[in-house]
């Protein structure tokens, strides 16, 4: 954990960007005293940034298998040691026996936009999206980071997907695998590639390349 006097001074230079050579003069003398090497540096002011950003998930549905459940509720316990995080689980649908798939979605899709505002960056779990390694997903993330992103919303549908009106909302789509994964698999398998992207953040030794 770093110093609470340099991280004081981090948020000075964000409330007072006028007094910005005050805060970055303080910087370079904690740097000096201290002696630290650049990757360290290069952590903090990562660190700094991840604290200005939220991320927020949003699934469809409640997650019915309990085994997947605890692993999800593992992995969102340690992501948020990195930064804030909220998990939105939407109500299911009742009595869709009788409706159709597209109906479905649509009903869906009007709860997710719901819970998205305007500035919200939305991301949908998607098999027609990009897909990505995991260090790629990483640098991906901390470029929206560095862009000055405040909330990262990404979307998890339900078994028929999202409505044509989620499709025109987002700001891009991922995907995972070419393989086909359960909805509710997906939450956990998700989770988890994002904790690992905020570890090569940071430089942890949790992945492996």
């Amino acid at each position: 954990m770093f110093p609470n006097i340099l991280i004081r001074t981090l948020d000075f230079i964000d409330r007072h960007y006028f007094s910005f050579y005050y805060g970055f003069i303080n910087i370079l003398i904690y740097f000096v005293k201290n002696r630290l090497h650049i990757n360290q540096i290069q952590a903090l002011l990562i660190f700094h940034i991840i604290r200005k950003m939220k991320i927020t998930l949003i699934f469809t549905g409640k997650t019915s298998f309990g085994y997947l459940k605890t692993g999800i509720d593992d992995y969102l316990k340690r992501i948020k040691r990195y930064v804030p995080l909220e998990l939105r689980e939407l109500p299911d649908l009742k009595k869709t026996g009788s409706l159709p798939a597209v109906l479905i979605a649509e009903r869906e899709g009007k709860m997710i936009l719901d819970a998205v505002t305007q500035g919200d960056l939305l991301i949908l779990l998607d098999e027609t999206g990009k897909s990505y390694s995991s260090e790629k997903f990483a640098v991906q993330i901390q470029k929206w980071m560095n862009a000055g992103t405040r909330n990262i919303v990404f979307a998890i549908g339900g078994a028929y997907g999202f409505s044509p009106e989620v499709y025109n909302r987002a700001n891009q789509k991922i995907s995972l695998s070419e393989m086909t994964f359960s909805h509710q698999l997906v939450r956990l398998i998700f989770t988890e590639q994002l904790y690992r992207a905020f570890t090569i953040i940071r430089g942890e030794p949790y992945h492996h390349s």
